[in-house]
């Protein structure tokens, strides 16, 4: 049972934060690269931030200085502190799990969980 489980969206406002967790299952977390995508309406699916099995960080230059990306994996989850939150960042957030580093195989798509900020 591979598998990916998106929570922590919801409404806020403008300069407002929300915490997104990403549960995974079925596979060997420590061995995965983590991150997150979103999609806005009408836009392509963006990578937003990733975090390496070194625990090395990147982040796409729209969230930089506000999002931060983390991973437990004791817990097979990786987290997405989301500060200072603009209208932009709306969309719905997809994490992944990308095992190509160690030869693994990645996860398909998830469900992914809603972000919507008002201005």
């Amino acid at each position: 049972q591979v598998q990916l489980v998106e929570s922590g969206g919801g409404l806020v406002q403008a300069g407002e934060s929300l915490r997104l967790s990403c549960a995974a299952s079925g596979i060997t977390f420590r061995f995965y690269v983590m991150g997150w995508y979103r999609q806005a309406p009408g836009k392509q699916r963006e990578l937003v931030a990733t975090v390496t099995t070194a625990y090395s960080t990147n982040y796409a230059d729209a969230v930089k200085g506000r999002f931060t990306i983390s991973r437990d994996n004791a817990k097979s989850t990786v987290y997405l502190q989301m500060n200072s939150l603009k209208s932009e960042d709306t969309g719905v957030y997809y994490c992944y799990a990308d095992g190509s580093t160690y030869g693994l195989q990645s996860l398909p798509w998830s469900q992914g969980t809603q972000v919507t900020v008002s201005s």
